[in-house]
């Protein structure tokens, strides 16, 4: 019974984790990495083929981005989620893949033309449909059987629609542990969805901590600021555009240009239009629309029950294809603009930036954790200039940056969320954090809570039966290398995890019938003849 820990250790993006419980092998999210993390992920202790489940904790991609990745790599086994989180990887992943497919089609262009080799995408669509085929969903607070060794609840974590905290229950042999996954905890008192429920009981928890170190500022109220912004902007007759995540904080900040609306909050811009440029984003809105009372807070429950939907209005526009984003930047009247990626580091959001950035009288909205080295990152930080598709762009727009919206919980939240178990866990496990938060957490959990932790780095592996380190690691700073040189990388990975994965058939057909497995058998060797050269 061992955690071995692979991403967002001592980073904020890229979750993984992997877990083995009796005859079970089971990876804790597959997230892709973002934002320019520092240090090396470890590879998994055993090929993708063999790992039976993945549970997902949510659909953003710094958790589930990987799970394409993971089918082209051989993995056939279930992905284990709610039913929410299903519903918004049907959409999230399909788009990953486009992009990945885009960027790959955009870098060959140019490596045609330069004479250099051509290098697949890190997935395609058809792997994406691949892993959406094996989701396997569930309602909250329903505690299942997954294998004879192991069972699972899903609880909501207050983060985003279908987010959830995991409660995994391991048996091996005489032994049983129980381990909590946080998942992405929640902000409380969040538009549309409800506050994180607290879990009573564990032996180990796995707990992300991204505001670690520091508290939201409270009592603000985020529809007045948001009015106060958009109303100096029109006045000036400028542009509001705000980076936004496509799932989760477009659909929040639409509950406040509704709320905008309806009370007024605006003067002096009647029928003022609220653009929404993003296709992932758009189609995410309808699953909100459609889905889920089941995972709606009170008030909002109240709304659509009076046939009120929450994040509709008067002005919105919902903008998909290329043509209608351009268009945006040539209709000269003031408008607000929504649009991702909500850390500016792809999508439509940067040609909005190109167009607005140098504009006195536009304000850019911040509303979201911002990583470094984002783009987003250091127009926060007050850059002068950015490039931007190797132009260089002064920066004169208003940079505002509304507190306290993050989709997460700070420090107090988290603290509350951790407090909320009546009996210690023996180790508290954080990750999901940037370096030194993840450290100074910890420490403030041993040392103020008196609540063992640790913040382990990638590679480092624990016997939860034992309760033990079996390897602590170091980080191992990652080394700059050519794009052209991980592809290549990517590829012949591919290779070995196909042979990987015909290894598990080959296990599997044990026992078969010898007829069958000697036609197999030639099978293998005639491919084998073919390309041993």
């Amino acid at each position: 019974m061992r955690l071995m820990f692979i991403g967002a250790d001592h980073e904020v993006t890229g979750s993984c984790h992997y877990l083995e419980c009796g005859k079970t092998k089971l990876l804790v999210d597959c997230g892709m990495e973002q934002g320019g993390n520092i240090y090396e992920n470890a590879e998994l202790p055993v090929s993708c083929a063999e790992i039976d489940y993945v549970l997902l904790t949510h659909a953003h991609i710094d958790h589930a981005g990987y799970l394409p990745l993971l089918y082209a790599r051989g993995f056939r086994g279930a992905i284990v989620t709610t039913v929410a989180t299903g519903d918004l990887c049907q959409i999230m992943l399909r788009d990953s893949a486009h992009i990945q497919e885009m960027e790959a089609e955009w870098k060959n262009r140019k490596a045609r033309r330069a004479g250099r080799e051509e290098v697949p995408p890190l997935y395609t669509l058809e792997d994406a449909e691949g892993a959406l085929g094996l989701l396997e969903v569930h309602e909250y607070d329903q505690r299942f059987a997954l294998t004879e060794d192991v069972q699972l609840r899903f609880t909501d974590a207050g983060h985003l629609l279908g987010s959830a905290s995991i409660e995994v229950w391991c048996r091996e042999g005489d032994t049983e542990k129980k381990i909590v996954f946080s998942g992405d905890i929640g902000n409380k008192n969040k538009p549309l969805i409800r506050n994180p429920e607290y879990i009573r009981e564990a032996d180990y928890v796995v707990m992300e901590c991204t505001y670690g170190t520091r508290d939201h500022e409270k009592g603000r109220d985020h529809t007045a600021d948001l009015a106060r912004i958009v109303q100096e902007t029109l006045d000036r007759g400028g542009n509001v555009v705000i980076p936004a995540f496509a799932v989760g904080r477009t659909q929040e900040l639409l509950y406040f240009f509704r709320k905008i609306k309806r009370e007024h909050l605006v003067q002096g811009h009647d029928g003022f239009e609220v653009y929404v440029d993003s296709p992932l984003a758009v189609e995410a809105t309808h699953v909100f629309r459609e889905n889920l009372l089941r995972c709606y807070d009170e008030e909002t429950r109240a709304l659509v029950e009076q046939g009120i939907n929450p994040i509709d209005f008067p002005g919105l526009r919902l903008s998909v294809t290329s043509e209608e984003s351009k268009a945006i930047n040539f209709d000269s009247r003031p408008k607000v603009i929504i649009s991702a990626a909500g850390m500016c580091d792809a999508g439509r959001i940067r040609h909005h930036l190109k167009h607005n950035l140098w504009r006195e009288e536009c304000s850019v909205v911040f509303a979201g954790y911002q990583a470094a080295p984002t783009l987003g990152r250091a127009l926060v930080d007050g850059a002068d200039s950015v490039k931007l598709f190797g132009e260089t762009i002064e920066v004169r727009a208003h940079i505002e940056v509304i507190a306290g919206l993050s989709g997460h919980a700070d420090r107090t939240g988290l603290l509350e969320w951790i407090r909320a178990f009546e009996k210690k866990p023996d180790m508290v496990f954080m990750v999901h954090g940037e370096d030194n938060t993840c450290s100074l957490f910890a420490e403030k959990l041993e040392k103020e809570e008196k609540i063992p932790a640790s913040a382990p780095f990638s590679g480092s592996i624990y016997d939860l039966a034992a309760g033990r380190w079996l390897k602590q690691t170091e980080g191992v700073l990652r080394e700059k290398e050519g794009a052209a040189r991980r592809k290549a990388d990517g590829v012949f990975a591919r290779l070995v995890a196909a042979g990987e994965r015909l290894r598990q058939v080959i296990l599997h057909n044990e026992g078969g019938a010898n007829k069958d497995l000697a036609r197999f058998a030639d099978q293998i060797h005639a491919l084998c003849d073919k390309w041993d050269r």
